[in-house]
């Protein structure tokens, strides 16, 4: 597997791909996660994309151990 740098600023719009390679998983895991409302998507008519400060954060917060 090859690592791509994605360099954005917190309120850059990404695609799935893009997140994808954030996160080491493929696109297609990308899309079920926003299909399911797991993950904070903007959809664009038939388009989605993932404003960046708001995958940090939510990283962040599914990071944190449970109470």
């Amino acid at each position: 597997m090859q690592h791509t740098t994605i360099t954005a600023t917190p309120n850059d719009l990404l695609t799935a791909q893009e997140v994808a390679t954030m996160l080491g998983v493929t696109s297609g895991w990308v899309y079920a996660q926003s299909r399911k409302g797991r993950i904070p998507t903007i959809t664009l008519g038939r388009y989605r994309r993932y404003r960046c400060d708001a995958i940090l954060g939510w990283l962040d917060q599914i990071e944190r151990p449970h109470a």
